[in-house]
């Protein structure tokens, strides 16, 4: 949840013409991981629960190739791009492990 509200006040100095641009496909890519997170835990079975961890490492795979383009198009800075990128792969981390967490007990 905190690189969801990190991601929205990045969004936010973002020039006024990428409202509905690459802001908003960041947000909404932040948004996705924590929202297939619950939705999959709130799932009976393991094997979707399994599913939604995957739509959520997919999000955080769009969101890491979106803040890379911010940072290319210079939206964003280097440093805050590699503080980003950090976090995204500390997520994909734990998601992977719990992935395998849960799939070995299926």
């Amino acid at each position: 949840m905190s690189l969801v509200v990190e991601i929205y006040n990045e969004t936010k100095k973002f020039p006024k013409e990428e409202v509905f641009g690459l802001s908003q496909q960041m947000r909404r890519s932040a948004v996705s991981v924590p929202s297939n997170i619950a939705e999959g835990c709130s799932r009976k079975g393991k094997s979707e629960t399994v599913q939604f961890l995957y739509i959520a490492t997919a999000s955080l795979a769009e969101l890491e190739t979106q803040v890379i383009i911010a940072n290319q198009v210079g939206y964003i800075s280097d440093v805050l791009t590699k503080e980003i990128i950090a976090k995204i792969d500390e997520i994909k981390r734990i998601l992977v492990g719990l992935i395998k967490s849960i799939k070995a007990k299926i």
